[in-house]
Parts: structure tokens; C-alpha cells; sequence
């Protein structure tokens, strides 16, 4: 298979390419240049590497068969995550179950794309004979950072430089990144918020001079982000196992659409859903749960995409995201892989931080796509009265699309809802939602969690607050290009 880029500004890839690039050099994004209907409804009891195997195959068709089944048995396995389905399915009510994806080394979802990735990137570079050493770029709202850092620390020929919004991310994110070991692992606090983090990062990785500058010493540069297709291939995977999991319990039958409801600010976990349904799956509608930053919200409502608005520092901080990159590959697929009404859109965006696009386009997005948004306190409101109905603990991001999915359901058939992380991660204010216990500490909060729910605690979490502090880097958001450089005297010695 080949990959295209959104733009039209890149001549066909393989995907071993594509991976090793992370994002079209010149601006936007590689996306499969067709998708096939697979033959496969999951729900004969199949293991979640069997479902890997099969979902992954035909996006990675230059991977030798060999080499990709190592790939997924290196990262699926009882030594990174703590249950052997990989992802756990959980029955909320009649109508509802939810996806729990937060059962890897970093309590968050984005372990599932990550504990492989590195594996996908070393075969990439293998197949290409790229000797060169690999510079991951990085910008995080939270989870990606530690999880990237996790999936890639100590990889030979690769280093990886996260950036995150200094008091943007919980207190328990930041420590998870910033207790970081591993010989090639580089954190920096950017004080900015997670967009301007990201627009400098993609400002980077398209930078000719950057890359001409490096290649010629021989390093290259690469994302961990779900810009790169390498990080967003692998979470279509989990929407095929949610689904059979369901129909190996008689919950629903083969065959039978389900809707999916998945709290998202840069759009890459929905989007991984929209390629399930491409691929097969029956998938009635995706729902977009938003949180106070709802600018995808707003545009589903309307068709006009504007990020000029105020940012709100939330408590479900991951989602606090007012460009969300991978929209655009939605767009392109939607319109029919016609790239001008989207590099239009890209360019607009880019100038002015609005676009609009056309009663047709919204046609085809609203076929696929439901979306609406809930405040904090509705939040709080809605992990309370959870945890008292069922005894049920959601965090601050899953409860978003709880409570997004209660308000509008948009049918009949029954909803999966994404969670994508452990409460534990945002312990003070789900307690603070469960009882209404206000307090500092995070690690009190964690406890109380514990005591009054009867969960362990996350064993990542659990040894966190004995770890000693490495990364303690705060810089201005100007300062990025700047740190970036002294950092590279550093990784080549």
C-alpha cells in the first residue's frame, strides 16, 4: 500500500517511509491511498494480536509477515500491559460498555499505539537501510509525552525530545514525564499551551533547513504524535477487539452496528475509529465528546472550524486543544482525497485560525459524525453520580464522553465509550467528583480512590511518587527552536 499526502504535495510512500517521515516534509499529512473492506468480523474468540495482525497487514504491506508479528508480540505481552485482552471491556448499563484503554506502562491509551511504534520505526528504517540516527519530536497534552518516552527510551539510534505546557498538564502527567529515565530521553516544560507546543513542533519537523542542516551529519527527524501514521494505525485495532469482545459475551451480535463515543481533542483516536468503519466494522455513528474547549464541537454544529476563542484550562487537560491536527485527514478522506478544498482549509487555518467548508462536505461529515460538549462541572457531576449508581470510576476525560453520550444518544444500537485513562491519573478532581473532597495532594487523592472504590492503583502510578525528578527544563515558548538546537549538540556529541 502507498501513502498520499492530504496536500498533493508529496510524490506515493511506502509505509516504512511514511513512518520513518512522521508528516509530510512540506506540510500536511500521509494518509493510505486506498482503504480495502476486509473479510473479517471479529468475534470468534480471537486474541488481540490475532486482531492486530489482521487490521495491521494491509497498511503495512512492505513489513515482511515475519517482522510485523514480532512487532505485535514485543509490545502486546504481560510484561507491558496488566491484562491479557490488552483492552478491557466493561459493561456500564444495558445500553452502554466502556473501552478501557489504560491498561499499559502509562495508564493511558496512548500505550497502545506507543509499545509498538518503536518496533514499527526500527523495521521502517531496516527496510529502507536508514542508518541514519532518528530524532523523535514531540508535543504533548499529557499522555502521548510519557507514553512515547516509555515506548522509546533507550531504543539504540533513536532520541526522543518531548515538549509539554508548563501547568498544562496534571500534576501526575508531569511527574510521569519528568521522572523519566533512559539515556536518550529529553523533557521540556514550554510555558504556552499545548497548541502553540504543537504548531512549533510541526514547524520543526516541516523546516527544510533543519533537516538539511542534520541529514548531512546523519540524523533525521521524526514524530511520535498521531500526525504520524505509524502512532495512528495501530489504534484502529482496538475498535475491531472492543467489538468482538461484545460479541463473544452475546452482548450484541456479528454483524450488528454499535456507536462509539470517544473523548478527543486533536481527533486521532476518533479518526482511528472512522478507519475501522472504513475497513468494516460496523459502526453506526462516532460520537465526538468535547470538553470547555469545544471548537470541534462547534464545527460539526456548524461547518465553521474557528480556534479564535479563549483557551480553558480544564480538568481533563489531555483534550484542552483547540487545533486538532488530524481533522485534516478526515477532510481529505471525506472529500474524496481531493487535496485543494484541503490545503485551502490548511492554509486558512494556518493564516487566519478559521475555515469553513461546504454544505456538501458537511453532508458527508455528518453521516459518520455526532458531537456535542459538557463543562468541568458537569464532569464532576457525572463521575458522581456514576460511581454512586454502579461503583464504576471514570476519569475526568472518559466522564466527558459519558456524559456527552447521555445527553444526545443518537440512536438505539449500543454504545462503546472510550476511556482513555485511568482515574487515577486525574485522582483530585475525580474524588473531588465522587464525594466532593477537595484536596492538594495528589498522592492523598490517589489513596482515597483506592480505599473508597476498592481499585489498586495503577502500578505505574503507584511507585511514581518515590521516583526522582530528571527533567526539570522550563522555556519560554519562543525559546523551542533555540532549546532544539542545544539540544542536538548534545545527542551528537
Amino acid at each position: 500500500m502507498q501513502y498520499v499526502s492530504t496536500r498533493n504535495n508529496h510524490q506515493p510512500i511506502t509505509a516504512s517511509r511514511a513512518i520513518t517521515l512522521g508528516m509530510v516534509p512540506e506540510g500536511g499529512l500521509f494518509v493510505p491511498e486506498q482503504v480495502p473492506l476486509l473479510d473479517f468480523m471479529p468475534g470468534n474468540g480471537e486474541s488481540y494480536q490475532a486482531v492486530a495482525e489482521r487490521i495491521l497487514s494491509p497498511f503495512l504491506s512492505d513489513f515482511p509477515a515475519t517482522d510485523l508479528s514480532s512487532c505485535i508480540l514485543r509490545a502486546y505481552n504481560k510484561a507491558s500491559f496488566d491484562i491479557n485482552e490488552i483492552v478491557n471491556v466493561v459493561p456500564l448499563d444495558e445500553r452502554r460498555s466502556i473501552m478501557e484503554l489504560w491498561h499499559g506502562p502509562t495508564a493511558a491509551f496512548k500505550d497502545i499505539a506507543l509499545q509498538i511504534m518503536p518496533h514499527l520505526m526500527s523495521v521502517s528504517k531496516r527496510i529502507l537501510n536508514d542508518r541514519s540516527h532518528t530524532v523523535i519530536l514531540v508535543a504533548t497534552s499529557g499522555d502521548t509525552g510519557k507514553a512515547a518516552l516509555e515506548g522509546f527510551k533507550n531504543c539504540e539510534g533513536i532520541s526522543i525530545i518531548v515538549f509539554y505546557p508548563h501547568n498544562g498538564v496534571s500534576e501526575i502527567q508531569k511527574r510521569q514525564m519528568t521522572t523519566t529515565d533512559g539515556h536518550n530521553t529529553y523533557v521540556i516544560a514550554v510555558k504556552g499551551n499545548f497548541d502553540e507546543c504543537q504548531t512549533e513542533v510541526k514547524n520543526l519537523l516541516g523546516s527544510r533547513e533543519l533537516r538539511e542542516r542534520y541529514r548531512n551529519r546523519g540524523i533525521e527527524f521524526s514524530s511520535a504524535n498521531s500526525i504520524n501514521w505509524g502512532r495512528l494505525c495501530p489504534q484502529i485495532v482496538y475498535y475491531f477487539s472492543s467489538y468482538g469482545q461484545l460479541v463473544n459475551r452475546n452482548v450484541i451480535k456479528a454483524g450488528e452496528a454499535v456507536n462509539f463515543c470517544v473523548p478527543t481533542g486533536n481527533f486521532g483516536n476518533i479518526l482511528a475509529g472512522y478507519y475501522a468503519m472504513r475497513l468494516g466494522l460496523p459502526i453506526a455513528k462516532l460520537i465526538c465528546a468535547s470538553n470547555r474547549n469545544n471548537v470541534l464541537a462547534d464545527f460539526f454544529a456548524t461547518g465553521d472550524y474557528n480556534s479564535n476563542r479563549t483557551f480553558s484550562h480544564t480538568i481533563s487537560p489531555s483534550m484542552d486543544i483547540l487545533i486538532s491536527s488530524n481533522l485534516e485527514r478526515f477532510l481529505f478522506e471525506v472529500n474524496s482525497h481531493d487535496s485543494r478544498p484541503v490545503a485551502g482549509w490548511s492554509q486558512s487555518l494556518a493564516n487566519t485560525g478559521a475555515f469553513t467548508v461546504g454544505p456538501t462536505t458537511r453532508k458527508h461529515m455528518d453521516k459518520f459524525i455526532v458531537s456535542s460538549w459538557v463543562d468541568d462541572q458537569k464532569v464532576l457531576t457525572t463521575i458522581g453520580e456514576e460511581f454512586r449508581r454502579s461503583g464504576y470510576v471514570l476519569d475526568t476525560h472518559t466522564a466527558v464522553a459519558v456524559a456527552v453520550d447521555t445527553e444526545i444518544t443518537p440512536n438505539n444500537q449500543h454504545t462503546i465509550i472510550a476511556s482513555t485513562a485511568s482515574p487515577f491519573k486525574f485522582g483530585r478532581y475525580v474524588l473531588q467528583g465522587m464525594t466532593g473532597e477537595i484536596v492538594k495532594n495528589e498522592y492523598h487523592a490517589i489513596d482515597r480512590i483506592s480505599a473508597l472504590s476498592g481499585l489498586p492503583v495503577h502500578q505505574a502510578l503507584a511507585e511514581l511518587r518515590q521516583r526522582p525528578e530528571r527533567h526539570t527544563l522550563v522555556i519560554e515558548k519562543k525559546r523551542m527552536h533555540e532549546t532544539l538546537l542545544e539540544l542536538m549538540w548534545k545527542i551528537t556529541g
